[in-house]
């Protein structure tokens, strides 16, 4: 009877740290496996892939709605409990499945494919802002964030930073970026990594290259006719940046 004590205690205690409470679901759920492998790799489309397709979600247990990006677009379905996970429906009839294991949210192998972690965002970008803002911050700060040193190019002896939220000082002529992570930019660009570079809302796509702490960024060549879908080659060297 005092051993059967002890080990009743510890499986109460050992249930009740497995349990969890539907508002722990709550907040914005970023993909770190797939930053963690865009980190690592020398192409940042093939990185994504493997760790993909969804980038973030977003989840409301009180109003009952998630919403999930995979860097192009957005979906946004209806949230319900069954048995110990919860199930998200979206119109057409899909169906994914999320649970809690441990601090990660998981989801389950589904429409989406691959079973995929997810880390609570820990810099979430404000409510109000696009689903999917949270994970691009995250990405650009551990992929192209600290100082770039131009090597060669326009502005060569300078530093280039690659902001969070989006936008570029040190390259002239330039004050936003984007990475392409998914869809019609990455169609168009073929096997190539691609960004996007502007100023004042003006600018158009570019190849990159990126090598651990090294950034080429190169034009890019549409060898596409007029009436047909760009397709996108490197051109000559723009810059080559180095990270200090």
């Amino acid at each position: 009877m005092r051993r059967a004590l002890p080990l009743a205690l510890a499986a109460l205690f050992l249930g009740g740290c497995a349990s969890h409470k539907p508002e722990d679901y709550n907040g914005t759920w970023i993909n770190q496996d797939a930053i963690d492998a865009a980190v690592g790799s020398k192409s940042l489309r093939q990185a994504l892939a493997s760790k993909g397709p969804v980038f973030e979600w977003k989840i409301d247990t009180t109003g009952q709605r998630a919403s999930y990006s995979n860097g192009f677009e957005a979906a946004e379905g209806q949230l319900t409990a069954k048995d110990d996970q919860w199930q998200v429906t979206f119109d057409g009839g899909q169906a994914e499945q999320l649970e809690l294991d441990g601090d990660e949210l998981v989801q389950a192998p589904g429409t989406s494919g691959q079973e995929q972690v997810f880390d609570k965002a820990q810099d979430p970008a404000p409510a109000d802002a696009p689903i999917g803002t949270s994970f691009e911050k995250a990405l650009y700060r551990a992929y192209l964030g600290g100082n770039w040193k131009i090597v060669e190019g326009p502005g060569k002896g300078g530093v280039a930073h690659f902001r969070d939220n989006g936008t570029v000082d040190g390259l002239p002529q330039l004050d936003r970026f984007a990475l392409c992570l998914a869809g019609d930019c990455t169609s168009i660009s073929g096997e190539h990594d691609s960004l996007w570079l502007e100023r004042d809302q003006r600018g158009g796509p570019w190849i990159f290259k990126r090598d651990g702490d090294t950034l080429e960024i190169l034009q890019a060549r549409n060898g596409a006719l007029p009436d047909e879908m760009p397709q996108l080659a490197p051109g000559p060297r723009q810059w080559l940046l180095q990270r200090d």
